[in-house]
């Protein structure tokens, strides 16, 4: 992502020209529909013209995987250390003290 988030905005401005593409295709849309639909198509387009992105060929893809790489290579937090015999120890000292308090109030 760009720092200015403009990959975010291409990417959302891709999803619209795809929804309204189907619009356009769309075999039930209304004659007014499908021209609205032809319209904001051509904004969009502008305005991803304006914008100076790939236009989805192999650059745009190579792009993306690189991406994809580097969130692959940056490590996750390490998980916490196995619980050792102590811990399983107290666990079951906490159960029969919990126990013993209720047998005795009873």
């Amino acid at each position: 992502m760009d720092d200015d988030g403009s990959t975010d905005t291409v990417a959302a401005l891709r999803r619209k020209l795809r929804a309204l593409d189907a619009v356009a295709a769309n075999s039930g849309a209304t004659p007014a529909e499908r021209a609205n639909a032809a319209a904001l198509k051509q904004r969009i387009e502008q305005r991803l013209r304006d914008a100076g992105a790939p236009a989805g060929d192999w650059t745009d893809t190579v792009f993306r995987l690189g991406r994809r790489v580097k969130q692959i290579r940056q490590t996750a937090a390490p998980a916490g250390p196995e619980p050792d015999w102590t811990e399983h120890a107290r666990r079951l000292g906490k159960a029969v003290r919990h126990g013993y308090k209720k047998w005795l109030s009873n």
